[in-house]
């Protein structure tokens, strides 16, 4: 069962920016997509090896919805 929690958070005008431009050029993302996806990729790469993290990243990036 996938439980999904809503965080907010205050980012850069320069990344908000960016990323609008992103989602503009790539429209089967959306911003949850590619926070989800980086957040899951920085614990990926920092944390040990922790399979949930690797789970979430590789089923966000391969998502074909």
């Amino acid at each position: 069962m996938n439980v999904t929690v809503s965080i907010t958070s205050e980012i850069p005008e320069e990344l908000h920016e960016s990323l609008k431009s992103y989602l503009e050029s790539h429209p089967n993302w959306d911003q949850d997509r590619v926070v989800t996806a980086g957040m899951s990729l920085f614990l990926l790469q920092n944390s040990n090896g922790d399979r949930r993290a690797s789970r979430v990243y590789l089923e966000t990036l391969f998502d074909r919805s």
